[in-house]
């Protein structure tokens, strides 16, 4: 709902003053009740308000609805996920902690000669190699890797909140997302987590507290 800026003023007035009649809202903005009848109207009307006899207006406080929030939940996290970041198993620890910083993420994700997820590294894993003695520029990045079958994996149909459920349950940072052959094609993580729900609760309070 688009509010006019005389009608977002009215509700102000109201949330730092309420109850407060009609009257003294018609004071405060320098016009007469008769002008401000038609707001009021409409602000009572769309449930942003609330008239009490002889006592006042009042604000209403806007609660997310369960359809709201279901909705969030069941977003498909094809719609929200990052592209992938990837390299391949042969690629040395030196030079996957460069894409790693390069690209600004916390997982990468290994794919074999086909091009199929073979393996998950992580800022800790190569931290762990490079506080050794190896050669990083010549021990290959599947030596430090997690391999199939203890990765955690999606799909781009899994929901938000399945998706949300397997990083927290599993505490780990993100999740590789892959079609039926195993091909990664997407990355779910903490920060699509995040930004997902902020988008969100932004959309649904635009209007609400206006």
């Amino acid at each position: 709902m688009n509010l006019s800026e005389r009608q977002k003023e009215i509700i102000r007035i109201v949330k730092q003053n309420e109850p407060i009649t009609s009257q003294d809202i018609a004071e405060r903005l320098g016009l007469s009740r008769a002008a401000l009848r038609s707001d009021l109207a409409v602000l009572t009307a769309a449930n942003l308000l609330e008239a009490k006899p002889r006592v006042g207006y009042f604000y209403i406080e806007k609660k997310l609805q369960i359809d709201e929030v279901d909705e969030l939940v069941k977003i498909p996290i094809k719609d929200i996920m990052s592209p992938p970041v990837v390299v391949a198993e042969d690629v040395s620890i030196y030079k996957s902690i460069v894409t790693m910083f390069l690209e600004d993420v916390g997982t990468l994700f290994v794919i074999n000669e086909n091009e199929k997820l073979c393996g998950v590294i992580s800022r800790k894993d190569l931290l762990k190699m490079s506080m050794g003695q190896n050669d990083l520029k010549r021990t290959p990045v599947s030596l430090a890797m997690t391999r199939m079958p203890n990765i955690i994996i999606a799909t781009s149909d899994d929901s938000y909140l399945e998706a949300t459920r397997k990083i927290v349950d599993n505490q780990i940072d993100s999740l590789p997302v892959v079609n039926e052959d195993m091909e990664v094609v997407g990355r779910f993580s903490k920060t699509n987590i995040a930004r997902n729900l902020v988008d969100f609760l932004c959309d649904n309070m635009k209007g609400k507290g206006d």
